[in-house]
């Protein structure tokens, strides 16, 4: 039974004495008696029982009482050596009065948090959920950290254990933010605490911000390791939220690798929830390995034709990939619970820190001063000759005061009076001791005690800094090794409709007017999942969107029914229609972005008897030209003409449109295919989530139209060239991302592991979609610095000691070292002294000549003027049959 099960156990909470009814006579046999009161009392004790007692952690030593009495029996238990689990757990129930398996349960939960108990056997694994072995085959014993930070007898309160044959600390002298370290969860009667685990070192730097009173930030950090978005923390009060996910890295085009999981999850429930999420055909994977050990390693291998990034975010969006934490930081704070943000537990915590260091600081002064004084009295019995006063003295109780008269000269240089218990010391002390009494050595110890009590009363006078310089001995002592694990970032909204696997195929019966997934005796429209709407155009100039299903009625005669995508400002509608009250054709261009589901718009005046005469959805704003046919009338001389739709502004689905022939149309029929109208697509960067996005967040990259392509370089040595797709998902060591131009060189810094030298290399990116290593693959090589600049300089220092010499710092252009290569080419050795730094400068000024137009001459003798944007290299002259001569500017 777990510490948690426990609280459903109410064998420990009734009162001792229960009131007892006692029958005098036959008519007090039927007496009523009232059990509301009783209950209410008894429930009222049993719910105070597990709130103070058992599921809530105390804000003084951040501890459960279950937690604190294995730590207090270990520290009786502990010798230096390891025990046997089992022993510890009984042990630690002369003051525990519950189960076994409950004590436990909750000492294999500190052992895993790896700070307080040093474990050694099969202890489980918190990233397989892995149970522990039988206590009989583990064992524990205190850390050095928690037998420097948690224990001292002389600063901590006692009281009886439950029996009364124990004492046991009513809290622990805890000189660390212990609770907000390890975090905690527990459910009591009528309230709950869940207190997130936050990173040591940070704790640490938080609490001397605290002293040295600087404001300061905290936020939770997990032994899984992850991503978390801690945006909604709110200092972890209830209300608050904070979202996890896992780290997903791409291996190749095939294969994901889930290298970090979310706080909570196992790597075995979160396979299920991926494997659940594809038999559902929200994704499409081919199979799952799991790998992990020591780390976790998942490998999710793709089913052919499926995009990796697009995968990723389905793995977020429909598993448990990322999971969200209500914290509600609740613990007892002068016997009573209360609710609390980090910040406050944390300057609770450290005040108290402050408070027992004055008191460890003000009981190490008076055992000092009680080593003078008995010191003093020691030097002063011996070379005195003070014991031989007491030869002749009749009984014991007149060679105490023999003893008493001769320390009266010396009384006033001590700081208090000399009493009984001082002068039956000295006449302990052994003849051997007499003999061999050291004035010099005396002297010596004694000046040792005044300089440790003058340098413990400078720490006293200096509370503050000697506190902060003890937080920052904890850091240097057992911080390696406690860096930050999971890694804060804000993540973007994915929306599932956007990353769901097209699971479903989507028919429609265009003149019944019906749509769905199982009329596969239908039309084909497209491939969708089930959790899609669709869009219906119909041929009254209405319009409708709906959730798919597998048969529903969208209204007959459809003109048009594709898959919808909300905010889709891309998608252009070009539509002519005709008035049914006037008869006058009208042409409009418009985007649906948002509607509301299963509401019938209009895209007519509403006029009975309007219809749709020509309809296009063009993805990408298209603008085609139509050939327009009228009805012969005697006062129409021409009958058909063309128009084109890039006459047309694109404005709101509610527009009247603009009008093309107020006579009747015959039909309508496409004359040329358009190109699109919406221009280049801005694109920006947004660093603290790592995504592509439209909405000017973040960095901008650029305008991209067709196939233009982003440059993205990393810290591994790595670039690889993206499209502008937002769903488009970068590697973590990303250094470097812009919009890709061919004919900028990338200059790369880096350490040749090879020939252990500094290398200068510059090259043109190679178009490729995969990820292309820019560095040889010896061991031991790695990227320094950098640099798309055009004309880059760099600077490097160097080791003075290393060379035995002063050399004096260099800089380098790296345009005039090395010419442009190619990006396998080893590239030049910048020097073959020992390198301090090498840092990068200013690069050069660097302009693009300004366009200037380009004469083509053709055989019609007719001209063209065309801009070139590239920068300046060499002029030729091309002469091609004597039909083209021209000059371009390169």
């Amino acid at each position: 039974m777990s510490d948690d099960q426990e609280l459903n156990n109410p064998d420990t909470s009734l009162p001792e004495e229960v009131p007892e009814v006692q029958a005098t006579d036959t008519s007090e046999l039927h007496k009523t008696i009232q059990l509301s009161g009783m209950y209410q009392n008894w429930f009222l004790d049993y719910a105070s029982y597990v709130i103070l007692e058992r599921a809530v952690p105390e804000i003084i030593d951040g501890l459960k009482p279950v937690h604190r009495r294995i730590l207090h029996a270990m520290d009786e238990l502990d010798d230096g050596r390891y025990n046997k689990v089992a022993n510890i757990i009984g042990h630690t129930m002369k003051y525990h009065p519950h189960g076994d398996a409950s004590i436990g349960d909750a000492l294999v939960q500190l052992g895993q948090k790896d700070l307080l108990i040093d474990a050694q056997g099969n202890w489980g694994n918190i990233l397989t959920g892995d149970s522990a072995a039988a206590p009989r085959y583990i064992e524990a014993r205190l850390s050095k950290f928690a037998k420097e930070v948690v224990f001292n007898p002389k600063t901590t309160k006692w009281k009886l254990s439950y029996d009364g044959r124990n004492k046991e600390p009513v809290t622990l002298p805890v000189k660390f933010p212990l609770l907000l370290a390890q975090g905690v969860e527990g459910i009591a009667v009528g309230l709950a605490s869940k207190i997130l685990p936050h990173n040591f070192l940070e704790l640490i730097d938080a609490s001397i911000k605290i002293l040295q009173e600087k404001d300061f930030e905290l936020y939770p950090d997990f032994p899984t390791g992850g991503l978390a978005d801690c945006s909604k923390y709110n200092e972890g009060l209830r209300g608050g939220k904070v979202r996890l996910r896992a780290r997903i890295n791409q291996q190749d085009k095939k294969t994901l690798v889930i290298t970090e999981i979310p706080f909570g999850s196992t790597t075995g429930s979160l396979i299920d929830t991926i494997v659940n999420a594809n038999e559902k055909g929200k994704i499409k994977i081919r199979k799952i390995d799991d790998n992990t050990a020591r780390t976790v390693e998942i490998l999710v291998h793709l089913a052919p034709g499926v995009s990796p990034d697009t995968t990723i975010d389905a793995l977020y969006a429909f598993t448990d990939c990322e999971i969200s934490l209500s914290p509600n930081n609740c613990v007892i704070q002068d016997g009573k619970p209360r609710f609390t943000g980090v910040k406050d537990i944390l300057r609770t915590s450290t005040k108290a820190t402050v408070e027992l260091l004055r008191m460890e600081l003000k009981i190490r002064r008076m055992e000092l001063m009680e080593n003078l004084l008995y010191s003093s009295l020691e030097q002063i019995f011996i070379e005195k000759r003070i014991y031989h006063q007491i030869e002749d003295s009749p009984s014991w109780e007149d060679a105490l005061i023999t003893i008493d008269k001769s320390l009266e000269p010396y009384k006033p240089q001590f700081y208090r009076a000399i009493t009984t218990e001082d002068i039956l010391r000295l006449t302990e002390i052994k003849i051997k001791r007499i003999s061999v009494y050291n004035s010099f050595k005396a002297e010596e110890h004694m000046r040792n005690l005044s300089d440790e009590k003058a340098q413990v009363e400078h720490y006293l006078d200096n509370l503050t800094e000697f506190t902060i310089e003890y937080f920052r001995n904890i850091k240097r002592k057992y911080g390696k090794g406690r860096e930050r694990k999971t890694e804060l970032r804000s993540f973007d909204n994915i929306e599932a409709v956007m990353v769901a696997a097209a699971n479903q195929k989507l028919y429609v019966n265009k003149r019944e007017g019906f749509a769905g997934t199982s009329l596969k005796k239908d039309e084909f429209v497209c491939d969708c999942s089930d959790i899609d709407d669709i869009i219906v155009f119909r041929e009254d100039g209405t319009f409708i969107v709906t959730k798919v299903a597998e048969k529903s009625f969208v209204g007959e005669n459809i003109v048009h029914i594709d898959v919808f995508r909300k905010n889709d400002e891309r998608t252009i509608y070009n539509l002519i229609y005709q008035d049914g009250k006037t008869g006058s054709a009208y042409a409009k261009r418009f985007a649906v972005i948002g509607v509301n589901r299963d509401k019938e718009y209009n895209l007519t005046k509403g006029k009975a008897g309007s219809k749709i005469l020509y309809f296009t959805a063009n993805p990408n704003g298209e603008a085609e030209i139509v050939k327009v046919h009228l009805k012969p009338l005697p006062r129409i001389k021409k009958t058909t003409f063309d128009f084109s739709f890039t006459e047309l502004a694109i404005k709101g689905r509610n527009s009247q449109g603009n009008t093309i022939t107020k006579h009747p149309v015959k039909k309508i029929a496409l004359s040329e295919a358009g190109l699109s109208t919406l221009g280049a697509r801005d694109i920006w960067f947004d660093d603290s989530i790592k995504r592509l996005n439209t909405e000017n967040r973040g960095r901008r990259l650029g305008a991209f139209s067709g196939d233009e392509k982003i440059l993205a370089l990393m810290q591994s040595g790595d670039y690889r060239l993206y499209n502008y797709d937002l769903s488009n998902h970068f590697d973590e060591d990303l250094l470097i991302i812009e919009k890709f131009n061919p004919q900028k060189p990338v200059t790369a810094i880096y350490f040749n592991g090879e020939k252990q030298h500094y290398y200068l290399k510059r090259f043109l990116p190679e178009l490729t979609d995969k990820k292309t290593d820019f560095l040889n693959d010896d061991a031991g090589s790695k990227l320094i610095q950098v640099s798309t600049d055009w004309l880059p300089v760099l600077k490097i220092m160097f080791d003075e000691k290393a060379n035995n010499r002063v050399i004096e710092d260099e800089e380098i252009d790296a345009s005039a070292f090395i010419e442009l290569k190619g990006y396998k080419a080893k590239g030049k050795r910048l020097t073959t002294h020992a390198v301090k730094r090498i840092v990068m400068l200013e690069p050069k000024p660097y302009e693009i000549a300004e366009r200037e137009p380009v004469t083509f001459i053709a055989e019609a003798e007719e001209q063209a003027e065309v801009d070139v944007d590239l920068p300046p290299r060499e002029r030729k002259e091309i002469d091609d049959d004597d039909a083209i001569q021209m000059t371009i500017e390169f």
